[in-house]
């Protein structure tokens, strides 16, 4: 089915009406690229005044078939670089035939639609909020490969093009405007053809041509000879790899296009996009983060991960919230509801407490205005929003309760029961809890199918992601209502079963206690850091243990020992455990104490402690492929060990969580991608290899053995 409609009106000029048949957005699929070739064909010397594309939808034109960008596979590489070059050649014809081409941009234009905008002569974009621009090929292990690698530093220079290139940067009409992307905007639909007919009859009696198609064009700002542009390029790699780590090869793709094709002619220009652009489709990085960060994130946004019953639950919108508890965490979470709109009744022990929690909030908000990002008005609105107390009492009305108080068990219960005791019979609780199991949490409540964790991550401002805990007697009700809220603030929900640590703080708690039982073994700290930093952690294991506290990370230690004891079961050990006690002993607790792993001083960065290597001789240093290694593999086969046991409910969850959540390395795709992409056979191998050298909480669990067995990897289908 053809997904653009030839129209022509009064005035000779053809409108090209984008118009996919397939999906509520257009896209560049085959029948888009089948229907812009045949209306080349067509229109290739026709007389007409010139050329409008619109689209007949609410959006403009959404980007790539990730379909079959993710399909791509290196034995169909020629063809796939072939069809490159053909829907090239007619994005070539549009700016090239001599009459005006205007695209009328009446919403979002990114990734291949701005493409496609770029190779018109005059672009018209609606003045509205929904429009955005951009080219996010970049944040899926791709890069622009329909011409925007070569036009866009031909249109801005070198310099100006790279944000939008090499970090995705998107923008708004006005924004768009004032860069130079756009060159008018209208006030509303009829306006915004109007002007592309204006444009049209204007121009229509002369050749008309981009800007680099013109006799004597140069580059704005020169091209990668120019010595302003020699002097960036000098470092680019190298700030650049400090960026990537070298683990993100698009990046590193698009400089190499925008530096090779400013020095050759635009066809050879689009030739070496082209080929770029293959290698990386075809790539396995792009692989990982297409399936995850887009496959993978819209289905569990779309409830995938919920039992039918929950899915068939309308849950209505949270309009007024209670947090027990205005330290770090419910301080965050309570600015998180209130920027979405949600009333917050912040609750501490005393009024100061609450205050001071509130003041989290206007401290952030007051940056935004500052910076330009927010006016006193909203900042006002939003702060009205917040309401601190120390009294319980003032939770009647909140649908949603939420305790973010210490990990403790008794002062848990405690809240729970103080606040059910205002709360409507149909209010949900949740516990903000990182480790205790929600259904020994439950056993305080009155309801406890009403019972549930959201489990957020510090800053909860900030931080993306919500791991929904369903104890063994909450109902579909409730999870359904909490997946809804936690949409609903902006968050991202993964769902999984009950059990102690649940999925995340149990997985990362691997990551810190392998960094540490290494330097326990004498492995230089500075390589145990660099190693995570080089797989492409964002904070290495001793760095961030600095972060949570190594106090708390004992007395996380002590309750789940004195839980397990009452239980009578034996507590586990690991190797890490006399490292951070030894390091309690010195009193170097971690940055909340001013000294832990690494020392802080007064001025300066923080860096390594030097009595590091007094404490932890270093022998002779292990393969840095090894240090590397085990912390990816502890991380990923602890997460297997937790689908194993049905802790977590989808891959989806696993991989999404895993990065969104602690920082697994987002070129994997996530920590059960990373099995796949390594090869099931290969990982158990090597997991074995591990457990021999390190020790046996790397010996493969039985899912794994028989994932290597059929060689298969592990999916949700």
């Amino acid at each position: 089915m053809k997904s653009i409609r030839i129209e022509r009106d009064n005035d000779n000029i053809v409108h090209l009406v984008l118009d996919n048949p397939n999906a509520s957005a257009n896209v560049m699929d085959g029948d888009f690229t089948d229907s812009l070739h045949e209306a080349v064909q067509q229109l290739d010397g026709e007389d007409f005044a010139g050329i409008i594309l619109r689209s007949a939808k609410n959006t403009f034109f959404a980007g790539g078939d990730l379909n079959g960008l993710y399909a791509a596979r290196q034995e169909e590489a020629q063809q796939f670089f072939d069809g490159c070059q053909q829907l090239k050649a007619d994005l070539r014809w549009l700016e090239t035939q001599g009459k005006p081409v205007v695209a009328a941009i009446n919403g979002a234009a990114l990734g291949g639609g701005w493409e496609l905008a770029l190779a018109c002569h005059h672009r018209i974009a609606l003045n509205d909020r929904r429009v955005k621009i951009g080219l996010p090929e970049v944040t899926l292990g791709l890069l622009p490969g329909g011409g925007g690698c070569v036009r866009m530093p031909r249109l801005l220079g070198m310099q100006a093009a790279l944000p939008f290139l090499m970090e995705g940067k998107q923008v708004g009409p006005q924004q768009a405007l004032d860069a130079g992307l756009v060159h008018q905007l209208a006030e509303n639909p009829d306006q915004l053809l109007a002007h592309a007919r204006d444009f049209i009859l204007a121009n229509r009696d002369e050749p008309v041509q981009q800007p680099w198609d013109q006799p004597g064009y140069r580059m704005p700002g020169g091209d990668a000879k120019n010595p302003k542009n020699a002097q960036l390029l000098v470092v680019a790699p190298a700030m650049l790899e400090q960026k990537t780590k070298g683990v993100f090869p698009a990046p590193e793709a698009i400089l190499s296009v925008v530096v090779e094709g400013s020095q050759v002619d635009f066809d050879t220009a689009t030739r070496i996009e082209s080929r770029y652009f293959v290698e990386l489709t075809c790539g396995q990085v792009a692989k990982n983060m297409i399936g995850t960060f887009w496959f993978g994130l819209n289905a569990v946004k779309a409830g995938a991960s919920l039992p039918p019953a929950a899915r068939d639950i309308k849950a209505e919108p949270v309009k007024k919230v209670g947090i027990l508890g205005a330290g770090m965490m419910g301080a965050g979470i309570a600015y998180a509801c209130a920027m979405k709109g949600v009333e917050v009744v912040l609750k501490d022990v005393s009024q100061e407490a609450a205050d001071k929690g509130k003041g989290y909030a206007e401290k952030s908000l007051r940056k935004r205005v500052e910076r330009g990002r927010m006016d006193e008005q909203r900042m006002t609105d939003i702060l009205d929003r917040i309401h601190p107390t120390a009294k319980a009492a003032d939770l009647d009305g909140c649908e949603l309760v939420i305790e973010a108080v210490f990990e403790n068990r008794e002062l848990k219960a405690s809240v729970t029961a103080e606040a059910e005791s205002v709360l409507a019979d149909s209010a949900v609780f949740a516990s903000n809890t990182s480790t205790l199991p929600i259904t020994g949490l439950a056993e305080a409540s009155a309801r406890p199918k009403n019972f549930i964790g959201l489990h957020f991550f510090s800053p909860a401002d900030k931080m993306p992601l919500v791991e929904i805990i369903c104890g063994e007697r909450t109902g579909d009700e409730t999870l359904a209502r909490a997946f809804a809220f936690v949409l609903q603030i902006g968050k991202t929900p993964i769902v999984v079963n009950d059990s102690r640590g649940f999925f995340t703080s149990r997985v990362f708690g691997c990551f810190t206690n392998e960094g540490i039982a290494m330097l326990g073994e004498g492995v230089n700290p500075a390589t145990i850091e660099n190693a995570a930093s080089f797989s492409g952690f964002p904070v290495g294991p001793l760095a961030v243990s600095d972060e949570v506290s190594l106090t708390l990370m004992g007395k996380i230690r002590q309750q789940t020992i004195a839980d397990l004891e009452r239980e009578g079961k034996t507590p586990p050990s690991h190797p890490a455990d006399k490292v951070i006690d030894h390091m309690l002993e010195l009193g170097r607790a971690g940055k909340a104490a001013g000294k832990g792993f690494y020392a802080y001083p007064e001025e300066g960065r923080k860096h390594l402690w030097t009595g590091l290597a007094g404490e932890y001789p270093q022998g002779e240093q292990p393969p840095y492929e090894d240090v590397k290694e085990r912390l990816l593999f502890i991380m990923a086969i602890e997460t297997l060990r937790c689908y194993e046991e049905q802790v977590l409910r989808s891959v989806r969850d696993a991989n999404i969580g895993s990065i969104f959540g602690i920082g697994f390395p987002p070129w994997t795709g996530g920590a059960l991608q990373y099995i796949n992409q390594y090869g099931p056979t290969e990982f158990c191998q090597r997991a074995d290899t591990l457990a021999e050298k390190y020790g046996d909480r790397f010996a493969p669990p039985a899912l794994l053995r028989e994932m290597a067995q059929s060689n298969q990897p592990i999916t949700d289908e």
